[in-house]
């Protein structure tokens, strides 16, 4: 393979556990039908977007001069959409945003990737807490950093400070969190968000160099409890929001997400234009411009997310009556139960075996566990209830 480079063609021919579950419940239902086969392995909501998505797009391609609703915008996004947006974080946080708070991107992704590259420099480290999204490790080393896991604590999945002081130090360049989180639908509350802010202000200091908080946010309206999630700029001001319209739009084939960087970060301007220099470098520019107009548009509009909460219930419940050990999310639509073997792929083997396709905690860095991906319809529930009974009887938890 001379010629190619072998760190992509290493990363084009890895397997990922979440795409080989979906590829496989994809072939079982073509062999055995849709009815016999329950799918909880990607996080594609179930949901579908609302109504109002659907009209403003007609209206957008019966009103709009063609050549300007599918043409370039600038790189980092419409002027004019990114003054709607930073107008409605406003709205609901109380900052002072403008437009060129906003960097445009194909979904939260292209957002990581961008405030990634936009930061990294060779030799950092970025610390982040598992279990994490696999791909955070890939979207570190291709911006030459390192990946740091910190695990949290395991009874539930919460920040475990004393390992995260003890991993700072001075490569440190940002500590990346994920709240609500995937794949255990922790929530980080307002104290613990303070306290990592004192943290890393003292640690800054420590060093002599901003540590910088990336705050991945694609879940943040998928919440259980009565109070949202702490905005973390308010808490520290030198973090960047990565956020996509993927969950609480219901939109993730549309890639429609964004970089927020609050006038309140050191170097605001140079770290700017670094974002608009990584979305350059990467060819991330110019975010999908019909979905761009539509989000504009759709501010303060979410999808219908409260049968994410009554299929958290219903399973949770379900579980923990079966004898599985499982802690409560509070946000986003995973479980993240303890499997009752040590060795998690065993278990979704068996799994498989029934049709029912989980994903092994292992790729999350956390391994003995297991993701259920719960943003399906109720009846998939229902109808998986059996088959996880099965495997807590054939594994004496009943």
């Amino acid at each position: 393979m001379a010629g190619l480079s072998q760190r992509m063609v290493a990363l084009g021919t890895a397997r990922s556990e979440i795409r080989e579950a979906f590829a496989f419940a994809q072939q079982r239902i073509a062999q055995v039908g849709a009815e016999q086969v329950e799918d909880f392995s990607l996080g594609n909501p179930s949901v579908p977007a609302p109504e109002l998505v659907r009209q403003t797009a007609q209206a957008l391609l019966d009103e709009m001069d063609p050549v300007a609703l599918h043409g370039y915008t600038p790189a980092q996004g419409d002027a004019g959409v990114r003054a709607a947006l930073a107008a409605d974080l406003n709205r609901r946080f109380g900052t002072s945003y403008d437009r060129d708070c906003l960097y445009l991107t194909c979904g939260a992704a292209g957002a990581l990737c961008c405030a990634l590259h936009a930061l990294c420099c060779p030799g950092d480290e970025f610390l982040t807490i598992s279990p994490y999204f696999p791909e955070y490790k890939v979207f570190v080393e291709s911006a030459g950093g390192t990946l740091v896991e910190v695990p949290a604590r395991r009874e539930d999945f919460q920040i475990d400070f004393a390992a995260l002081e003890a991993a700072l130090n001075e490569k440190t360049k940002a500590v990346l969190i994920n709240s609500p989180n995937n794949p255990t639908g922790a929530v980080y509350p307002k104290a613990a968000i303070e306290r990592l802010a004192a943290m890393l202000g003292e640690k800054s200091q420590e060093f002599g160099h901003t540590i910088y908080l990336i705050s991945d946010e694609p879940y943040r309206e998928i919440v259980y409890s009565d109070a949202p999630p702490p905005w973390v700029p308010d808490a520290y001001g030198n973090t960047l929001v990565c956020y996509s319209y993927s969950k609480s739009l219901s939109l993730p084939g549309q890639r429609m997400g964004y970089v927020l960087l609050p006038q309140t970060v050191e170097d605001f301007p140079l770290l700017y234009a670094a974002l608009c220099g990584a979305g350059r470098a990467l060819g991330y520019v110019c975010a999908p411009s019909l979905f761009q107009f539509v989000a504009a548009r759709c501010t303060g509009v979410f999808s219908d997310l409260s049968i994410y909460r009554q299929n958290r219930d219903s399973l949770l419940t379900a579980l923990r009556g079966m004898g599985y050990t499982c802690a409560q999310p509070e946000g986003a639509f995973y479980l993240f139960p303890q499997t009752p073997e040590p060795d998690a792929a065993a278990f979704c083997a068996k799994a498989r075996a029934l049709d029912l396709i989980l994903v092994p905690g292992d790729s999350f860095g956390c391994g003995g566990h297991v993701r259920i991906s719960y943003c399906v319809q109720p009846e998939l529930i229902q109808r998986a209830l059996p088959k996880f009974e099965k495997l807590a009887r054939m594994y004496g938890l009943m």
